[in-house]
């Protein structure tokens, strides 16, 4: 397996567990701030409410995107908390990946009865 799966993989397990714990129905802050207890019993590595810059013709913007978590400092994390995710959540992360120039993203959805997850790669 390479790394950064590996790496992606522990961030999963560290969200099925919550999901496990916890169930859907609960607010997205809620998934927050039990993700960031099971990543630090994981001794996972992150930041989280990471501000990411937004260039435009080389300048930066004022306007700037807040990821949920960066883990590893190469992978964005963004959770939700919804019955069903569609192309804007989808969208949200990529557009994270292509400001930040960081390459892998995961999308986690604990809104629904399992864990949704998805890995994007710019």
């Amino acid at each position: 397996m390479e790394n950064r799966d590996a790496r992606t993989y522990v961030v999963i397990g560290a969200a099925m567990e919550v999901h496990k714990q916890l169930g859907c129905g609960f607010l997205e802050s809620v998934y927050h701030e039990a993700l960031a207890i099971e990543m630090v019993s994981r001794d996972i590595p992150f930041k989280h409410e990471v501000a990411l810059p937004i260039v435009y013709k080389g300048q930066h913007l004022k306007t700037f995107y807040r990821a949920d978590f960066v883990c590893f400092e190469e992978i964005i994390v963004e959770i939700k908390a919804r019955a069903e995710l569609g192309g804007v959540e989808k969208a949200q992360i990529l557009n994270y990946l292509k400001a930040t120039q960081l390459k892998v993203g995961l999308l986690l959805n604990f809104g629904a009865k399992s864990l949704e997850h998805q890995r994007f790669v710019l």
